[in-house]
């Protein structure tokens, strides 16, 4: 069985549901705190042992590569200034050489064309997608726990959980072979189903491991829900050769490309902080 080594991020979203804070400011670097959500991201891609990040952008999206870059300025005031602590914190999220590696999505095609964007870096190897404005927060990393799913069933993983009741038409929805324990086979998959004919509760929530032969599928996919090329209708083709499993994910998403989940994600992270939590309570509750 091959190994997860690469993941894919999709970047290139305009983050409509953000305005006006992402007209400038790419919904991807909106903070968390005192981090934007692709730190996150990329902190749990790491701990889930990907060596490569294949990030998808568009354009308006150059802050995302800077911000992986050296700050020649900051850096040097920093360590002036004595701010050792600070200047290693920074230092610490700047890729290995050959880490990353950034791609351009010309047009606003849809997840599915993004994907398939990646296609020449990722290469005939199984992959990761990472969801950058869906924010998990699990005591063992989302992605690691997808990885080892598929260490132990191999083919494609994907990652669900629990949809909001009356909002499974707002998502991908899987159907399963029955629901034992958190790891099962997927029968079929559907993109924003309408309201009453969702196969199952659990929605796709953002994290997916995928065997390369979804890019020939993609590379003729046809638009799907919303005018765009939908992954989702890739995937469910794929699944009549390669078996596709679901995995109830172990934690709590944040949908930070939501105004109240990206207040949501600040209150939850914060309140979770050793260094900010206790005053972090204290001025929410002198709110209330």
């Amino acid at each position: 069985m091959r190994p997860v080594r690469k993941a894919v991020l999709p970047v290139a979203g305009l983050g409509t549901r953000v305005l006006p804070g992402a007209k400038n400011t790419p919904k991807e670097m909106l903070n968390v705190v005192d981090r934007p959500i692709l730190s996150y991201i990329v902190a749990e891609g790491r701990a889930a042992g990907i060596e490569h990040f294949v990030f998808v952008t568009g354009r308006g999206k150059e802050a995302i590569e800077d911000y992986f870059d050296h700050h020649p300025e900051l850096e040097s005031q920093l360590e002036a200034k004595g701010k050792l602590e600070m200047l290693e914190e920074i230092r610490a999220e700047l890729p290995r050489p050959g880490e990353m590696s950034f791609v351009r999505q010309m047009a606003p095609l849809g997840l599915g064309h993004a994907v398939w964007c990646a296609r020449d870096v990722i290469g005939d190897e199984p992959f990761a997608v990472m969801l950058p404005d869906m924010l998990m927060d699990a005591k063992v990393p989302a992605l690691k726990q997808a990885v080892d799913a598929y260490n132990q069933v191999g083919g494609n993983i994907i990652a669900v959980e629990p949809c909001p009741p009356g909002e499974a038409h707002k998502y991908g929805i899987v159907a399963l072979d029955g629901h034992e324990g958190r790891l099962n086979r997927m029968t079929g998959m559907v993109e924003k189903p309408a309201p009453g004919t969702e196969p199952s509760n659990l929605f796709i929530s953002g994290r997916y491991i995928l065997q390369p032969e979804i890019f020939k599928l993609l590379a003729a996919q046809q638009k799907g829900a919303g005018g765009e090329i939908q992954l989702t209708d890739a995937m469910a083709r794929l699944m009549a050769v390669e078996s596709f499993h679901a995995l109830e994910y172990d934690g709590v998403t944040y949908d930070c490309g939501d105004k109240i989940g990206l207040l949501r994600a600040n209150v939850a992270f914060a309140l979770k902080r050793p260094d900010l939590g206790a005053e972090a309570r204290a001025a929410i509750m002198k709110l209330l």
